[in-house]
């Protein structure tokens, strides 16, 4: 993972305490005893636990150092943090859900939907400042949001981008420039692979997991495909962009220039495997740069180069990989549970650390402080955040994306052709749209 940054001034800590605080003045109050009821408002103190994953993102370490910061400007609040790999959030959620186990936890783009609709988690909507609606990049601004309600505060603003690495692609005589479109890549491959700099330079992350999803998402959008009807009452995967794309991802295969490791590759192997030098071109979010261009923990530092998403037919929307802190309905200290949130998704704690994860507020991104942290990554991510694509927002979206993975695992290992793959996983997931 990136280095930490360097911890809050005890100026900034008090000043951000006082604007976490003021926070809950602001709206109506859904916090204890709003539409999504079960918690209770308490009092803005006391003990409350919080949970958040180990993966992708703001570090154990980072977070600790936030948390340390915020009990120093609000002293009568005790935070216990608590940490799962991300294939476990999920399920840690809805499981701790009924004895309140957790006061704040850390959700995914696609679970407000679930979430939302079970009460597992607050409405939050009262509590959002009018100034938020414009100030939060609107890609962000709608990692919580179901049904026109917000159930929590965009925390980490994620995509995925193209990451290569600048010295193979200089020794095959490929110009980055051409990563541009999904073409360009596969060409770029294969004079990787021909050129003999590297045997298979295409990297993914294709296990049978969200990682998996993602990336197709991405492919998805590229190719002009969409999940959903125009409706939202049936599927639309199975033809068209979404067909196209695992056309792509099966054709890279056949053709030797995707790493055969992809499938049981998640997004840590492909950090691994393109840090080794084993590979010359990957999808990953944003830690990857940071990361791949550490010394202590890569062999290609300096030699990452880093851009937005190549386009296919239609364009180049990145995968939406933003997650968002919500305060759960089970919650008996609910105020103090906002307090922390606001604080942690402010302006400030977010520029400090932006080195691992970028901000979710849009005049960030002239900031002086958040465009030293990486030169590179920055105007990528600028250009990137504002064309994303989401998962479907729907209730049972977890069934959904499990048979979809399976299918295109089907798909990918040869056993069913795209076509067959595709038209089981909707013939499946019919029923859980509806």
């Amino acid at each position: 993972m990136s280095q930490e940054p360097g911890a809050l001034s005890r100026r900034d800590v008090m000043r951000l305490g006082a604007l976490a605080g003021a926070g809950l003045l602001l709206g109506g109050c859904d916090i204890g005893g709003g539409s999504s009821g079960g918690g209770n408002k308490g009092s803005n103190e006391g003990k409350i636990t919080a949970l958040f994953m180990q993966q992708a993102g703001y570090s154990e370490d980072d977070i600790r150092s936030m948390t340390a910061d915020f009990q120093k400007a609000n002293p009568k609040i005790q935070v216990t943090t608590e940490f799962v790999a991300y294939e476990a959030l999920h399920d840690k959620i809805v499981s701790a859900a009924p004895a309140g186990t957790y006061d704040v936890v850390l959700i995914d783009v696609i679970w407000p939907a679930e979430f939302g609709s079970k009460k597992l988690v607050t409405d939050v909507s009262g509590q959002f400042p009018a100034s938020w609606k414009t100030d939060i990049l609107g890609g962000a601004l709608t990692t919580a949001e179901y049904q026109g309600k917000f159930y929590g505060v965009p925390w980490i603003l994620d995509a995925k981008y193209l990451f290569y690495n600048t010295e193979m692609l200089s020794k095959a005589g490929v110009d980055p420039s051409s990563l541009s479109t999904w073409d360009g890549v596969r060409t770029a491959a294969k004079a990787l692979k021909d050129k003999k700099v590297v045997d298979k330079p295409l990297i993914w992350s294709w296990k049978q997991a969200e990682a998996l999803i993602c990336d197709y998402t991405q492919l998805l959008g590229a190719f002009g495909g969409k999940f959903l009807s125009d409706d939202g009452k049936s599927v639309a995967f199975d033809k068209g962009g979404g067909l196209d794309a695992l056309k792509f991802m099966k054709q890279t295969l056949d053709d030797g220039l995707t790493n055969p490791n992809s499938m049981e590759s998640l997004e840590e192997d492909v950090r691994k495997v393109f840090s080794e030098g084993s590979a010359a071109i990957a999808l990953n979010w944003t830690y990857m740069f940071a990361a791949a261009n550490d010394e202590k923990q890569s062999k290609i530092a300096g030699k990452v180069g880093v851009m937005p998403t190549p386009s296919g037919s239609s364009g180049g929307p990145g995968c939406n990989g933003s997650m968002a802190l919500s305060v759960t309905s089970g919650s008996k200290n609910q105020q103090a549970a906002w307090t922390y949130i606001t604080y942690l998704t402010s302006a400030e704690v977010q520029n400090k650390y932006a080195k691992s994860s970028l901000p979710i507020w849009a005049k960030s991104y002239d900031d002086s402080q958040v465009l030293s942290t990486s030169p590179q990554m920055v105007p990528a991510a600028k250009k990137e955040l504002a064309n994303l694509i989401s998962r479907p927002q729907v209730p049972r979206y977890n069934e959904i994306s499990s048979l979809l993975q399976a299918e295109l695992q089907n798909a990918l290992l040869g056993k069913k052709t795209p076509e067959q793959a595709l038209a089981d996983a909707a013939s499946q997931a019919k029923t859980l749209v509806a």
